[in-house]
């Protein structure tokens, strides 16, 4: 049975990686094109930076949902081994 669980969780954690580097190979092709648009279009006026900006904030938010997580269950761990250690 716990092999079973670590297997679930190590899958989902899996899963969230895959998600997060195929969001970030979508934003860098897309913004990409954006960029290139923009210099064949109107080169004096650089207004690919507002959809790279605001599609970056949402990249962050989700590479810290990713990655943050991880270090809120190395976080839970060592306060975990640290009460032990209390008693």
């Amino acid at each position: 049975m716990e092999k079973d669980e670590v297997y679930k969780r190590v899958r989902a954690k899996v899963e969230k990686l895959f998600g997060f580097y195929t969001h970030l190979a979508v934003y860098l092709c897309v913004n990409g094109i954006l960029f290139t648009i923009n210099l064949m279009t109107s080169p004096g006026y650089f207004w690919a930076i507002w959809p790279l900006m605001g599609w970056g904030i949402g990249l962050f938010f989700h590479a810290f949902g990713v990655y943050g997580s991880g270090y809120k269950e190395r976080l839970i761990e060592k306060m975990v081994e640290k009460e032990k250690g209390q008693q």
